[in-house]
């Protein structure tokens, strides 16, 4: 028996490469996971590994594979990570351009649990586009894992490939399974 489900979508940054490490964290607490990546993240993620340990396939369009399932098992979970500064505004403000952004504003409106984790620099963090697209999102109960009481900050720029090796997978994992124990608590009470 799982203990959830977790949809992972990966954008086009460089520690999306080690998504593995996130799905690693999931199964070792009896979850299951899948990965959807924007069409910017294929390049980073090794799709192979990455469908030998989901056992799902990568999706990053609306055609599903020769063979493959077009149905995932539904989400307890969604971790968005990294989220790229396009793609935090792109979310905030509901564009659904490519299969993962329709599939994060669907499993938003289905007040999924949602984590994102910005993986931005310091000089885009500043910009107000992206100041007010992680307010509305916190708004819209999006858990944005960002900011000094996260241990997460914006790296300075040009610094993305030392930050890289210690982006906060782990963490990630822990808020989202976090999330769905509290309102799987908040189901049971009103129950």
């Amino acid at each position: 028996m799982t203990a959830g489900h977790l949809r992972i979508v990966v954008c086009g940054a460089g520690p999306a490469s080690d998504v593995t490490q996130l799905i690693a964290a999931a199964t070792e607490k009896s979850w299951t996971a899948a990965v959807t990546a924007t069409p910017s993240a294929t390049d980073f993620i090794n799709a192979e590994t990455i469908e030998t340990m989901t056992g799902h396939p990568v999706r990053s369009t609306y055609q599903t594979s020769p063979g493959g399932r077009r149905t995932l098992p539904a989400a307890d979970a969604l971790v968005i990570a990294p989220a790229t500064y396009n793609s935090i505004n792109k979310i905030a403000l509901g564009i659904a351009d490519n299969h993962a952004m329709t599939s994060v504003a669907e499993l938003i409106g289905r007040q999924v649990p949602t984590v994102i984790v910005p993986f931005v620099n310091a000089a885009l963090a500043t910009r107000v586009p992206f100041q007010r697209a992680v307010a509305d999102l916190r708004h819209e109960h999006v858990r944005v894992l960002l900011g000094e009481d996260d241990g997460w900050e914006p790296h300075p720029p040009g610094s993305g490939n030392d930050r890289q090796k210690i982006f906060p997978w782990t963490a990630a994992f822990e808020t989202a399974a976090r999330l769905v124990h509290e309102s799987r608590a908040v189901a049971g009470d009103q129950g």
